[in-house]
């Protein structure tokens, strides 16, 4: 079994979630087996090896899981990209559509310092707006983008192309 099987294994398809039509790719079973958590990790930390990361920006919630796990993997710091309310000192923010609405990611506005190297990470690649929302706002404090990495990308949603202006995109599984 090659290593992508093994992923795509411990991850579990729920119909209908969260709403009728939609097709969940739950990847908790993933994280729960330490050898497809450190596979994961170390797939999507690989292409950033080398290209002196200074900071890896995880989006909330998930983005957090292997976010930090990455930094520590890249000696890197790690930044938390959160939702409205939960930072609490100056901050930033982004507006951005999701699949079914709208909604806002904030960042410290002194967690960044100009010219800083950022890998920004999240679980999964859908339509983009997420990751783009936070590709943004480190751009807005001078930071440059050395790569995205996300877990699963679905492709027919063309999220990827959102993004072709920060950098290398790089997906573990896609779907």
């Amino acid at each position: 079994m090659d290593q992508t099987a093994l992923l795509r294994s411990l991850i579990r398809d729920v119909p209908d979630f969260p709403k009728p039509g939609i097709l969940f790719r739950d990847f908790t079973p993933l994280l729960s087996d330490p050898a497809g958590l450190a596979l994961s990790v170390e797939l999507m930390v690989n292409p950033f090896r080398g290209k002196h990361v200074d900071l890896v920006a995880g989006a909330e919630s998930r983005g957090f899981i292997f976010g930090t796990a990455m930094a520590q993997s890249l000696s890197a710091g790690f930044v938390p990209i959160r939702k409205p309310g939960k930072l609490p000192a100056r901050k930033v923010e982004m507006g951005y559509e999701l699949e079914y609405g709208q909604d806002r990611l904030e960042i410290h506005s002194d967690a960044v310092k100009p010219g800083q190297r950022i890998v920004l990470v999240d679980d999964l690649l859908a339509t983009g707006g997420t990751m783009e929302a936070c590709c943004k706002l480190v751009r807005s404090l001078g930071a440059e983008i050395a790569g995205i990495s996300v877990l699963i990308e679905l492709k027919g949603l063309a999220g990827r192309d959102k993004l072709s202006e920060y950098g290398e995109v790089r997906s573990v599984i896609q779907y």
